[in-house]
């Protein structure tokens, strides 16, 4: 049986989300920094995506698994909970990359030019621009795994269906999600010439699909025990992906045990420097620092390339890291001034609307 006995608040696992955004950070910024090595940890940089996808699995299932299985479950409810998390945000960044386009093209700068990507604007307005609807990548590149995750949202009643029937067989579970994800990723290796993780806007939405699995598999573990000496496992998690990736190994098995550091962490207690105040604040400004990702880099490393005359957008070590500093704190603000705001106010619109259906089934009517 699935125990009540966690805490409703995994911090941890909130602090975890900064890290997964800094790694993703690393390698996006990393071709602007002067110099001439590429260390292997910024190189899959883009596991970071994975990570958001297996804690998305894990976390959904931990706050609405139990709801869907009881018949307790809103799917409307839960998709407008979803989209006050990811939209509101997700539209502004799209506004503004398009605002510094037109601004580069309006002061005569060269720009790529996918990103006013008209063609593909319609898909990135509904989220879709990672299902193979987007003929371009455009915009905020950043948001086709924003795409990639709303895929997983529809698809979220079939994921739960499947964890409730393996509740009480949590091993199963995972050992099932780990053949899926190990078969899926060499299939589509085979078929596609390279790496599903490496896939964006056309197959982004296939992307989350055993991401999503794994941390629904790993909810059911956790579910079942906790884990003793959680820390020495998260630790040693940490230094096998390190010493994996040096290695080569491929893509699946740095997931894997992206996995395991996911459970080793949401078997930690809500204390130390993980559940700090300082650290659970980076976690919940990870969902910015990922989207205004793009935004900032556009801008921030022209201009810093324009101040300090590096024409290849190549920075020196202490321009390139004030401009990586500084993408939490514009991430901050974008946080404090659009999202929670914005989230704040749609939600209040369903609650508002919950209310007023209340009222009416409560209302006796006119014979």
């Amino acid at each position: 049986m699935i125990s009540g006995s966690a805490p409703a608040d995994l911090r941890p696992l909130t602090a975890l989300r900064f890290f997964a955004a800094a790694w993703v950070a690393l390698y996006a910024f990393w071709p602007n920094l002067d110099v001439a090595f590429v260390p292997t940890l910024v190189t899959k940089g883009y596991l970071g995506v994975e990570l958001f996808f297996v804690l998305s699995g894990f976390i959904l299932s931990h706050v609405y698994l139990a709801a869907h299985g009881e018949k307790r479950f809103s799917y409307g409810g839960f998709l407008w909970a979803r989209i006050a998390r990811v939209y509101p945000l997700h539209l502004a960044t799209l506004i503004g990359v398009g605002v510094l386009g037109l601004a580069a093209v309006a002061m005569g700068m060269a720009i790529d030019a996918n990103i006013l990507s008209w063609p593909s604007l319609p898909a990135n307005l509904l989220m879709l621009h990672a299902w193979g609807l987007a003929p371009q990548s455009g915009w905020n590149h950043s948001s086709w795994s924003i795409s990639a995750e709303w895929f997983a949202y529809l698809a979220f009643p079939a994921f739960a269906f499947v964890a409730w029937r393996l509740r009480d067989r949590p091993v199963l579970a995972l050992v099932g999600a780990a053949a899926f994800m190990i078969g899926l990723y060499a299939a589509f290796q085979a078929l596609a010439g390279f790496s599903l993780t490496e896939a964006t806007i056309r197959w982004g939405a296939l992307r989350i699909v055993p991401c999503f699995a794994l941390g629904c598999a790993l909810y059911l573990m956790h579910r079942r025990r906790t884990l003793p000496r959680p820390g020495w496992i998260a630790g040693a998690c940490v230094l096998a992906m390190a010493v994996a990736g040096s290695l080569g190994a491929p893509d699946g098995a740095l997931v894997l045990l992206g996995g395991g550091l996911i459970l080793a962490l949401a078997s930690l207690p809500n204390t130390g420097w993980l559940a700090s105040r300082p650290a659970v604040y980076l976690g919940e400004i990870s969902y910015a620092v990922y989207m205004v990702l793009v935004p900032w880099q556009l801008l921030a490393v022209n201009l810093a390339a324009r101040v300090t005359g590096a024409e290849d957008k190549k920075l020196q070590l202490f321009v390139w890291l004030a401009v990586v500093l500084a993408l939490p704190v514009v991430a901050a603000i974008a946080h404090h001034l659009v999202e929670r705001p914005a989230r704040r106010v749609l939600r209040a619109m369903a609650g508002r609307r919950a209310a007023r259906k209340a009222s009416a089934r409560e209302t006796p009517q006119p014979a």
